[in-house]
């Protein structure tokens, strides 16, 4: 293996890597230094070896028997935030939520990213949304190293933005994205976003282990937080009309405050919980004909 800067661990344990608290060990973990060392540990890295960059875990089941090859993980030297010319430039390890309060506080609003769990290289690659704003509304453009070592820079056509996914290679890892949002008095962002964990916090298992939203909805489309949204295609709905709601398979449990949050009750397995993830799918397919999607990356070895 190549000698970075950085931290570079063999048979690191995923499991307090994950907010889900499950999963067996990556081959190797590596925390790059800064971007320099990123780039260079890439390079140098024989090409047959597997690279899987992971933000915190947020929307991740690894499984148990662990991961192949190099598993990349953005630390301290990613995480900073910058209001530049109107714009706010995050760095890819930069919680979600760090990025909506500090571009309220400069009058631009992302408060959409508030209440979303994770770091801003997910949120991109995933084209996280809530309330009916996703990423890609807000997306200017992304810098990131290739597998092979090579500095890109992304605009919006290179994201190729769908819903709750992008085009992006699998291997490539985001290090910074720069959004833009409309401008809004701080005093009224920050009680928006206020409101905004009020009401997550009383639909959502925010005290239990989960990795949020489970499934996609098959509408296409998440929450717009309006009264006349139309629910009939959420996933949530359809588990609860499965029959699903509050099921459980081991330590696994579909959450019985919140239809579409898969969590762990105490002892689950990655095991247990793709399992019971797999029977709501079926149950939901064998009451509607809907074959549910997964949100949630599962990663690993069975």
């Amino acid at each position: 293996m190549p000698v970075p800067r950085g931290a570079l661990t063999a048979d690191r344990s995923m499991a307090d890597l994950t907010w889900l608290r499950v999963g067996g060990p990556a081959d190797w973990l590596f925390q790059p230094a800064d971007e320099a060392d990123l780039a260079e540990f890439l390079r140098a890295l024989p090409r047959d070896v597997a690279v899987l960059p992971v933000g915190v875990g947020s929307n991740l089941i690894v499984r148990d028997g662990g991961l192949d090859g190099v598993v990349v993980r953005l630390g301290r030297g990613f995480n900073g935030i910058a209001i530049e010319e109107g714009r706010v430039v995050a760095g890819a390890a930069a919680l979600d939520a760090h990025v909506a309060r500090r571009a309220a506080e400069a009058g631009i609003d992302l408060t959409f990213l508030r209440t979303i769990p994770g770091s801003i290289g997910g949120a991109a690659r995933m084209n996280a949304g809530c309330y009916g704003t996703y990423t890609a509304d807000a997306f200017v453009s992304a810098k990131g190293i290739a597998r092979d070592g090579t500095a890109v820079v992304l605009g919006p056509a290179d994201m190729g933005f769908a819903y709750r996914s992008t085009d992006l290679p699998a291997d490539l890892i985001l290090t910074e994205v720069t959004f833009a949002g409309p401008r809004g008095d701080p005093a009224a962002l920050a009680a928006r976003m206020e409101e905004q964990i009020a009401r997550r916090d009383a639909s959502q298992p925010t005290k239990d282990r989960s990795a949020g939203s489970t499934f996609r909805n098959p509408a296409g489309f998440s929450s717009t937080g309006r009264d006349d949204d139309v629910h009939d295609l959420k996933a949530w709905k359809l588990i609860e009309e499965a029959g699903m709601k509050g099921a459980t398979l081991g330590g696994a449990q579909m959450s019985a405050k919140h239809a579409n949050f898969l969590i762990n009750a105490g002892g689950a397995t990655a095991a247990d919980l793709e399992n019971l993830g797999e029977q709501v799918r079926k149950k939901v397919f064998d009451s509607t004909g809907i074959c549910l999607d997964w949100e949630i990356m599962r990663v690993g070895r069975r």
